[in-house]
């Protein structure tokens, strides 16, 4: 149901699924097939890995940019443009002539595809309601997970049959037939229709000035620094700590988009009875259990559930936390949702390169393991929070 008591449109959502979709595959493309980029090139893999960075640096830092253009110009119409922009990225990369080209190529595709899901969000957040989104969003994080996983795997099968630069020709195809049908749309959308005459740097105060919208952002940019930190050395963890090869250890990560899976699809369960409160203090103790045990564990076997239920536990909080963000502004939605993916982005980086420098002072399992625990301090601090929050509310409400 929506803001207005109709029904959401299944068209609609499957639109923003399928961009959503493609935008995750298209960052996790280049990861198992940069051994083939390496032969193509004559490089090493520090310097195709620019092919991944270059993605992922475009796209953290140019997410808040398209806050804005979403609340002014409508959401859908800016998801349309910027997934066909990502067709273009993905065509160039696919002829490029020389790793600088394809770099430079993955970048545009990074900086397109950076509005694409937190505008999904915001659109979800205009249009379904507060009692429903919570759900709604969690079956299109489905999409998203499924995406990452489908990248990572699209891409290596793509390399070693058909060649690299089918994946990216397949990759346009799928973006234009999104970006096509969110264009279409976003002409029948009457949001798309009224442009905001309000400048960014207004939305953006409106969006800080409010206290809940700073301990959202806060707490989203620890979540980030805290998993990911944890995530980006897991592989490496395991393959050294366990002896395990390399493709074994990605496997096991792998289970924790599995999780996140999971997740996606029993929400509405898990939301009717935990609530709230109960999903992020429940998602911070699977993290903190996971990442311990993930930690401690004396045979790779534990690893496996430890990996699952790191995913199902970080996709319980970080959804709770999502719908938050879409009701931190409701004027300015796009603005609001960005400037949250932008927060998680930037926790992220800052978490990688804390975890890394750590681990050169005390043993990486370490690092994990503290990691965990600071999750789950953060879940149960969390789950007071929006307790708190929520019962200030109800003193509003006539």
């Amino acid at each position: 149901m929506n803001a207005h008591g109709l029904p959401v449109g299944r068209p609609v959502m499957l639109m923003l699924g399928a961009c959503a979709f493609s935008s995750m595959a298209s960052l996790r493309l280049c990861d198992a097939m940069l051994p083939h980029l390496a032969v193509q090139f004559s490089a090493n893999l520090q310097q195709v890995a620019g092919a991944i960075s270059g993605f992922a640096l475009a796209y953290g830092l140019l997410q808040i940019f398209y806050g804005p253009l979403g609340d002014r110009f409508g959401k859908l119409r800016v998801i349309g443009w910027a997934t066909l922009l990502c067709t273009v990225g993905n065509v160039g990369a696919a002829m490029a002539p020389t790793l600088d080209a394809l770099v430079a190529w993955r970048a545009v595709s990074g900086a397109a595809a950076a509005g694409i899901i937190p505008l999904a969000m915001a659109w979800v957040g205009d249009n379904v309601d507060y009692g429903q989104r919570q759900e709604v969003l969690a079956r299109f994080l489905g999409a998203t997970v499924l995406g990452m996983i489908c990248g990572q795997w699209f891409g290596g099968l793509m390399a070693e049959t058909l060649g690299w630069r089918a994946a990216f020709g397949l990759m346009a195809i799928t973006f234009l037939s999104a970006g096509v049908h969110a264009v279409t749309q976003a002409r029948r959308d009457r949001s798309s229709s009224a442009p905001q005459q309000v400048g960014a740097r207004a939305r953006l105060s409106a969006v800080l000035m409010a206290p809940w919208s700073r301990l959202i952002l806060a707490t989203a940019f620890l979540e980030g620094a805290l998993v990911f930190g944890v995530i980006a050395f897991l592989p490496t963890f395991l393959h050294v700590r366990h002896d395990l090869s390399t493709s074994a250890a990605g496997a096991i990560t792998a289970m924790y988009g599995v999780g996140g899976l999971v997740y996606s699809r029993s929400a509405r369960s898990m939301l009717s009875r935990l609530g709230e409160t109960g999903l992020a203090m429940g998602g911070g103790a699977c993290l903190a259990v996971a990442f311990v045990t993930a930690a401690i564990a004396s045979h790779w076997a534990w690893t496996i559930p430890a990996s699952f239920l790191a995913g199902l536990g970080f996709y319980a909080l970080h959804n709770t936390l999502q719908v938050h963000a879409t009701q931190m502004a409701p004027a300015f939605r796009g603005t609001a949702v960005s400037l949250f993916a932008c927060i998680l982005f930037i926790g992220q980086s800052v978490g990688v390169m804390l975890a890394s420098t750590l681990a050169r002072i005390v043993p990486l399992a370490t690092v994990i393991a503290v990691a965990g625990c600071g999750l789950g301090v953060l879940g149960w601090w969390l789950a007071g929070k929006i307790g708190a929050h929520q019962r200030a509310l109800a003193t509003l409400t006539p």
